[in-house]
């Protein structure tokens, strides 16, 4: 009778007093937050570790190299970021952070995407990120970007039996102009911009910005020495024509527009260098009745490559 006893006080049940605790423990507390951003998940985990191999791994060059991986930070910066297509691998936020709906909708963005990791993380990290800027909580970090080889582009043109229509730019500096002009490259038509590898603007996530998502499309190849690469085009076949505001040519009067073209645009307030424009084959200018002086990289390019296409349709 003992042993029976025994055995029936070791039976598991419900214990006397618990004051409803099982009850409040179903309770909801609130939206899940995503896999990737639970301690402990397998996806965070992954998340994790392939955040932290990207990092240490050095980036394959392509045919034109890459550029240096960059952060946005803030919050609205982030979110245009995303909106706009820039290509992005993390989203870093800030643990505890204020949950307002540039942050909900950031945050929808990048899980939209599929291919965005999100990771945690402590403020005082990504203060040493960004260098002590002003993150307020969100930071994206966009990957480089791969250029193209100059040659590239005519191979492009060659493959879709068209003449080759390119942008060079030649002391651009303004990510935001080089990005006016990859949009405007891809609108018109146009096989791809070239840019020098120094003292130039680089295809940063201002130029992904403001090229519309178009960049995605439109190669941007990256040349050494662009007198150099302006002579190889021209062994090739194609004509150079730069835009000068004393060019001796006016725009409506230039005829090699029909054919394989590379069009050169300097800087707003220097315009061409010497050694650029001496190895043109013509110096155009812009007519403006309207006396202004001068037009910036994105508008001048914009008007000489609808003139193009105007002529070749």
């Amino acid at each position: 009778m003992a042993a029976n006893n025994r055995r029936m006080s070791g039976k598991k049940g419900a214990q006397v007093g618990s004051g409803g605790q099982r009850r409040r423990g179903l309770e909801g507390k609130g939206p899940t937050p995503p896999a990737e951003m639970r301690k402990g998940h397998k996806k965070n985990r992954l998340a994790t570790a392939k955040a932290k191999q990207s990092a240490r791994r050095p980036a394959p060059r392509g045919r034109g190299g890459k550029s240096a991986s960059e952060l946005v930070v803030g919050r609205n910066p982030v979110f245009e970021a995303l909106r706009e297509g820039v290509p992005a691998t993390t989203l870093y936020v800030q643990q505890f952070i204020d949950n307002d709906e540039r942050v909900r909708e950031a945050l929808q963005l990048a899980a939209e995407r599929g291919n965005i990791n999100l990771m945690e993380a402590p403020r005082p990290e990504l203060d040493r990120m960004t260098n002590g800027l002003n993150h307020q909580g969100l930071v994206l970090q966009v990957p480089p970007y791969e250029y193209a080889h100059p040659e590239d582009l005519l191979d492009a043109a060659a493959e879709e039996g068209e003449d080759a229509l390119i942008v060079a730019l030649d002391g651009v500096t303004d990510p935001r102009n080089l990005g006016a002009v990859v949009r405007s490259v891809s609108a018109f038509g146009g096989h791809g911009v070239v840019v020098p590898e120094r003292r130039a603007a680089g295809m940063t996530a201002g130029a992904w910005k403001t090229s519309a998502g178009t960049a995605a499309r439109t190669p941007v190849a990256r040349a050494t020495n662009l007198t150099r690469t302006l002579e190889q085009y021209k062994k090739a076949g194609v004509v150079v024509v730069g835009l000068a505001a004393d060019g001796e040519v006016e725009l409506g009067e230039l005829e090699a527009l029909e054919g394989p073209v590379a069009i050169v645009v300097g800087s707003e307030g220097k315009g061409l260098s010497r050694l650029v424009g001496e190895t043109c084959d013509f110096r155009v200018r812009i007519p403006m009745p309207g006396g202004a002086e001068s037009l910036n990289a994105g508008v001048a390019a914009g008007i000489v490559l609808y003139e193009t296409a105007r002529r070749r349709a």
